[in-house]
C-alpha cells in the first residue's frame, strides 16, 4: 500500500517545523511567500493530498464519499478572493457527500503537461481549477473527459472550444462604469496598471477601461505600466514612475494588490494619493480597506462565488449533457478616498 504523506513528512524533508508547514498548507498565519511556495512545491512533489471535511455525513448513513480535485498553479491564501470562495465551495460540496483534494502543480508539471503527483483520474468525479492560466495545461485537462469547472481562466482561452464550465466575476462593465465616472468628473488623463495577459479577468478589465476611453474619445496617456515586468519588484516600479514625465490623473489598476504596490511606490517618490494621482483597484480585498488612503475598488462576492461554483460543478456531474456555461457574477463599485471627492452619476 502506498504510504500516506503527512505534514510531518514534509516538515522533515524541508527541515522546517510542523507548524510552519501547516501554515502554508492551510493558508493561515504569516509566512514569507518564498517559504510558502517551497512548502507547496515539496508537498506536490511528495504526493501530499490535502483533504478537508467541513461537514461529514453521519456514518450511520453509510453514504459513499466522492472525490473532487482542485488543481491550481498558485494556491490562494490570505485575502485572495479564492480563499473565501474555496471555503464556501467546500461547505457546499461536503453537504452533498463530496470531499476536495488540493493539487498545486509545479512548473515542471506544467511544462511537461503532467498531472500533479497523487492525482487519481479514476477516482475523481470532477475538477475545479483556480489560478490555472496555462493554455496548454488547460487543454490537457480538457482531454481527461472529467467534469471541469474554471474559476477565471487564461486570457487567451477560447471558452467556446473547451468542454468545461467557466465562472468569472463581471469585469468589463464594472471597470467601464468606474472609468467613465472618473472621466465625467473631469479626469481625462488615465492609464491602466497591470498585465492584461495575466488572466481572463485582467484582460476583461483592460477591455472595459479601453471601452470607456473610446466612448469618450480618449486614449490612455501612457502604456508604461500596462504589462507584467514593471511590477516585478519595487525598484523597477519606482524607476518607471521616475521615467514618466507626466503622470496620469488616474491609474486604473488590474486588482487591489497592483494598486497597493503602486500607492507605496508613488509615496516613496513623494507623490500624493489622491492629491497628485488617483488610484483604483479591483477585488475589495481586506488590504483595500486598510491601506492609506482607503482604496476605491470593485467588490467581488467571493463567498457567494464558492456556492455558485459548487452548484455548477455538481450539476455538471449529475447532468453531463447540460450545455456548457460561461457565467459572470455581478460586482459592485466601492468609491473611497483614493479617488478623492467625486460626483457619482
Amino acid at each position: 500500500m502506498e504510504k500516506k504523506i503527512t505534514v510531518q513528512d514534509i516538515a522533515d524533508a524541508l527541515g522546517l517545523s510542523r507548524n510552519t508547514v501547516s501554515k502554508a498548507l492551510n493558508n493561515t498565519g504569516v509566512l514569507a511567500e518564498e517559504t510558502r511556495q517551497k512548502i507547496l512545491e515539496k508537498a506536490a512533489e511528495m504526493g501530499y493530498r490535502r483533504v478537508i471535511y467541513l461537514s461529514q455525513p453521519s456514518p450511520s448513513e453509510n453514504t459513499e464519499i466522492k472525490e473532487l480535485a482542485l488543481i491550481t498553479q498558485n494556491m490562494p491564501y490570505g485575502s485572495h478572493f479564492g480563499t473565501y470562495a474555496l471555503n464556501t465551495f467546500q461547505e457546499k460540496i461536503s453537504r452533498n457527500n463530496y470531499r476536495l483534494s488540493m493539487f498545486p502543480v509545479r512548473e515542471t508539471e506544467i511544462s511537461s503537461l503532467r498531472l500533479p503527483m497523487g492525482f487519481n483520474k479514476e477516482k475523481t468525479a470532477g475538477i475545479i481549477c483556480l489560478e490555472m492560466f496555462d493554455i496548454e495545461y488547460i487543454e490537457m485537462l480538457n482531454s481527461l473527459n472529467i467534469p471541469l469547472l474554471f474559476i477565471d481562466t487564461a486570457a487567451d482561452a477560447d471558452m467556446t472550444r473547451i468542454n468545461a464550465d467557466f465562472l468569472l466575476m463581471e469585469n468589463h462593465m464594472s471597470v467601464f462604469n468606474l472609468t467613465d465616472t472618473l472621466i465625467q468628473n473631469g479626469l481625462c488623463s488615465l492609464a491602466f496598471a497591470g498585465d492584461p495577459k495575466h488572466c481572463r479577468s485582467f484582460s476583461e478589465r483592460y477591455q472595459g477601461f479601453m471601452h470607456a476611453l473610446s466612448e469618450n474619445a480618449l486614449s490612455p496617456c501612457t502604456a508604461q505600466f500596462t504589462g507584467r515586468t514593471v511590477f516585478d519588484n519595487p525598484d523597477t516600479l519606482r524607476e518607471a514612475i521616475r521615467r514618466t514625465l507626466q503622470l496620469p490623473d488616474v491609474f486604473v489598476c488590474a486588482n487591489d494588490f497592483v494598486a497597493i504596490d503602486l500607492i507605496g511606490a508613488l509615496k516613496k517618490e513623494g507623490i500624493s494619493v489622491p492629491g497628485d494621482v488617483r488610484i483604483t483597484g479591483f477585488d475589495n480585498s481586506t488590504e483595500s480597506r486598510i491601506v492609506d488612503p482607503h482604496l476605491t475598488t470593485v467588490d467581488i462576492p467571493s463567498s457567494q462565488i464558492g456556492y455558485i461554483a459548487a452548484d455548477m460543478l455538481l450539476s455538471r456531474i449529475n447532468e453531463p449533457d447540460t450545455p456548457y456555461r460561461i457565467t459572470h457574477v455581478r460586482t459592485t463599485l466601492k468609491f473611497r478616498d483614493s479617488t478623492g471627492k467625486l460626483t457619482l452619476y
